[in-house]
């Protein structure tokens, strides 16, 4: 069982936290082929609705990478798998996963360069940090994971706990 959170703050203070609970699955080549191409199934435009795309309509992975590679890490049971971004030829970076040993590389959105005629920017990849506050996932990762982890049949539970502000206050003046 694996528990993966995104806390909401209100300044340092932690006002609420959403956990999904799901089975993670094993990293095999099968599973990695199998959850890459269910993640590419579940890209939806509304996956993008915050995000500042520079080239709209530009394909239908455009824009989704980052997220689809942080929801794979996410559902995986690995530690050898490493977050790698590197400059594409929009002056944008692009994510993927990569194994620290065989440096196999997992993409879930390869065809955005494709269909343009260039290649994702493998070569300038360097090893990456999450974004988000204290590296917590984004909503439209937390979103993306449910989908896949309902079509896996490997999700348990999502739920959303609110912190009690005069609870909070009280321990934080006793601390």
């Amino acid at each position: 069982m694996k528990k993966i959170q995104r806390h909401d703050y209100d300044g340092n203070d932690i006002i609420s936290t959403r956990t999904i609970t799901i089975n993670p699955v094993e990293y095999t080549q099968e599973n990695m082929e199998r959850l890459i191409q269910t993640i590419r199934d579940n890209l939806t435009p509304d996956l993008l609705k915050f995000k500042r795309l520079k080239y709209k309509g530009d394909s239908r992975y455009y824009g989704h990478c980052y997220h689809s590679t942080h929801a794979l890490f996410l559902i995986l049971n690995t530690d050898r798998l490493v977050p790698m971004s590197g400059e594409d030829f929009r002056g944008e970076n692009h994510w993927w996963l990569q194994d620290k040993e065989t440096q196999t590389i997992y993409d879930c959105t390869p065809e955005q360069y494709y269909i343009k005629e260039q290649q994702p920017p493998y070569d300038k990849g360097k090893k990456s940090s999450w974004y988000g506050w204290k590296g917590r996932p984004l909503v439209c990762t937390m979103n993306l994971v449910k989908r896949v982890a309902i079509h896996e049949n490997i999700f348990l539970d999502d739920t959303e706990t609110f912190v009690d502000q005069n609870d909070l206050n009280k321990f934080l003046k006793s601390s």
